[in-house]
């Protein structure tokens, strides 16, 4: 029978794809015909989102972060996300440098100087304009951009990492959910979430592409005279599109990590010399001092929502910035659980909560304090009357306080275009990876949501909507957090199952190995030197005495009631035992490339040796039975399987023992 020929669009996932192009196409229409009321309607949902429920978000917000501070220090974070032998996708630099540039990279070329000079200039306590406020906002700019708001990012990651290389699900939002409604992530509840967060981050993307191109406006025209105006950042949207569009060809290894090496590169060297440029001796001290205030006064600021005090400035600020990162979540979460494959979870939370915050502080600290400084100390008012004025030249006017500024300001413009570049084609990736059935997608896909993301920011700038938008982008952030609070519960849960199973693995009760004919210490000594064995030995070993031991286990388990199936593996064989609802027991026995010791290797021989090793159902066991007769396969398996039933008879409902 013929195959059933492929279509062009037989990857996409209609629920999503075409819910997705509906809604932003309802969201056009009626940007179009009533700009001005539109943008009204979601500022009012917007105040009153920020008035009624501030309080939730800095109570989720912190509820994140101890959450994952407590998985990392217990037994949880032991757990690999992927099978037990996996190993890292990518090396630790271009992992850190992808994860870096994906969530924040732009942002502090946006914000570094320009947020501590508004803090300065209107502080939310204290008089303006002097030491203190100058404190205050660095510590204030170091809170909205350090371990919180990595937080939000680590526990989206994390659950969809978890659930889609350590249980095989899909690589979508809807997968986090699976602790709590089970098969229903594959209807109408999975597709509806998949949307939701599909939606999120083509606004979110669209709306950094609309606001981004003020900044790059302004490197243009302090560099070049170019004209400020919609129509220069119309053609600027254009040209960062069409290079994502070369990026998404490129692909995720020669795309986005080329790129985002390069931009971690380029960001080095203007973070390094705005370093030696500048006071060196004064940003040490400062930064240093202010990174101790922020520990110091970390677990006070988490939870102050400036109650008693009515001029809002929490909710321009504080709550603003923790819905702009929920609203990013899905985007920068998925695409960091698509990068960090085989790494354990403690080293997950670790490297995504640590290193990107330390980095922030260090770049924070230097491009702030250097801004602070020439306010304080050479009485540079004109700085801080052009942030006033227009942030996005806040970076530019600073630059021009230093030496070479031309060639400085032309490497920050170069930088902030390649950041727009990455957040552009990685928002791509996520997004065809939500709408599409399969990760193996034509680069048409990846390539229409790049074209759509610059249409919707064209057609908005040009329209005024961009306001709108952002808006309507932070309204999301509030049923998104009710669904982050779920995905807490769904992997905090599914992790304790796991955690238990690895301490069930290990300290059960086995059965003593009772062997009829033991082996002379002369035999195995001789077992354990005729290593390392060939492939050809290996598959030998496997297809006759492997399966001589599974038929007979088969044989006796079948006598018992129990379904046992026996299946070839990718390069090996695998017993089943079937549990009906409860977990399955799995034993496989799979050849796999291994490094014998140099003494065991005959000089001059540059071979592949393969050894026989056990995998369970949670992945390889780092032990090689090559060599074993059937009897040792059989009690192995038995020590094994008696194991698992210890792990059911733990995790074993009072309802299920009714």
């Amino acid at each position: 029978m013929p195959s059933r020929k492929s279509t062009w669009f037989s990857n996409i996932n209609p629920n999503v794809f075409f819910s997705t192009v509906l809604t932003i196409a309802a969201f056009l229409a009626v940007v179009l015909l009533a700009p001005n009321a539109f943008d009204l309607v979601t500022r009012q949902m917007n105040q009153w989102i920020t008035d009624s429920f501030s309080w939730f978000y800095v109570l989720s917000v912190a509820i994140f972060l101890i959450l994952l501070i407590y998985i990392a220090c217990s037994d949880m974070g032991k757990i690999k996300l992927g099978p037990e032998h996996s190993e890292p996708s990518y090396s630790n630099s271009s992992w850190f440098a992808m994860l870096f540039t994906a969530g924040m990279g732009i942002g502090l070329m946006f914000f570094g100087v320009a947020e501590p000079v508004m803090h300065y200039v209107s502080p939310p306590s204290g008089e303006a304009q002097t030491i203190q406020a100058a404190q205050q906002a660095m510590r204030i700019t170091f809170f909205h951009w350090g371990l919180h708001a990595w937080a939000i990012y680590t526990v989206v990651g994390l659950s969809l990492a978890y659930f889609a290389y350590r249980h095989n699900l899909p690589l979508k939002v809807r997968s986090a959910l699976y602790p709590i409604i089970g098969k229903k992530i594959y209807g109408p509840a999975g597709d509806a979430v998949d949307t939701f967060a599909t939606i999120g981050t083509v606004f979110g993307v669209a709306t950094t592409l609309g606001f981004g191109v003020t900044q790059i406006n302004s490197g243009l025209n302090y560099l070049f005279g170019v004209e400020q105006s919609a129509v220069t950042q119309v053609i600027l949207i254009v040209v960062v599109s069409a290079m994502a569009s070369l990026s998404v060809f490129l692909g995720l290894d020669k795309g986005i990590k080329r790129l985002s090496e390069l931009n971690l590169g380029l960001a080095l060297l203007l973070l390094l010399f705005v370093f030696f440029a500048g006071s060196t001796i004064y940003l040490l001290q400062t930064t240093v001092q202010n990174v101790g205030q922020y520990i110091s006064s970390l677990f006070s600021m988490t939870f102050n929502l400036y109650a008693y005090q009515s001029d809002g400035w929490i909710g321009g600020w504080t709550i603003m910035y923790w819905a702009w990162w929920i609203s990013w979540s899905p985007f920068v979460g998925m695409f960091i659980a698509r990068v960090s494959r085989g790494r354990s979870i403690r080293e997950f939370i670790s490297g995504v909560l640590l290193i990107p915050t330390g980095f922030t502080l260090i770049w924070m600290g230097f491009m702030g304090n250097s801004a602070l400084y020439s306010i304080l100390q050479e009485a540079n008012t004109g700085l801080m009357l052009a942030v006033q004025k227009d942030s996005s030249v806040a970076l530019f006017e600073f630059l021009h306080t230093l030496p070479f500024s031309g060639v400085m300001s032309s490497v920050a413009t170069v930088l902030v275009m390649l950041f727009f570049v990455t957040s552009a084609d990685s928002g791509a990736l996520v997004t065809d990876i939500l709408t599409a059935k399969t990760e193996d997608s034509p680069a048409w896909q990846r390539l229409f949501w790049v074209v759509l993301m610059a249409v919707l920011a064209v057609v908005l700038l040009l329209v005024g909507g961009l306001g709108a938008l952002q808006s309507a982008t932070m309204m999301s952030a509030l049923p998104f957090t009710f669904i982050m609070l779920l995905i807490c519960w769904g992997l905090l849960k599914a992790l304790r199952l796991d955690a238990t199973k690895m301490e069930a693995l290990q300290l059960a009760r086995i059965t003593p190995r009772a062997i009829q004919n033991p082996r002379s210490w002369q035999q195995r000594l001789g077992l354990i030197m005729h290593y390392p064995h060939t492939q050809d030995e290996v598959k030998q070993f496997i297809a006759q005495s492997v399966h001589q031991a599974f038929l007979s286990i088969q044989h006796e388990f079948q006598q018992r009631k129990l379904d046992v199936s026996i299946s070839e593996v990718e390069a090996g064989l695998q017993l089943r035992v079937d549990h009906l609802n409860e977990i399955n027991f799995i034993y496989q026995v799979v050849s796999r490339e291994t490094t014998p010791p140099e003494f065991m290797v005959n000089d001059g021989m540059d071979a592949e040796y393969y050894q026989a090793e056990v995998f369970l159902r949670e992945g390889g066991q780092n032990y090689d039975v090559m060599g074993w007769t059937q009897e040792d396969l059989l009690q192995d398996i038995i020590d094994q399987y008696e194991r698992h039933l210890h792990f059911l008879n733990l995790v074993r409902t009072p309802e299920q023992l009714k």
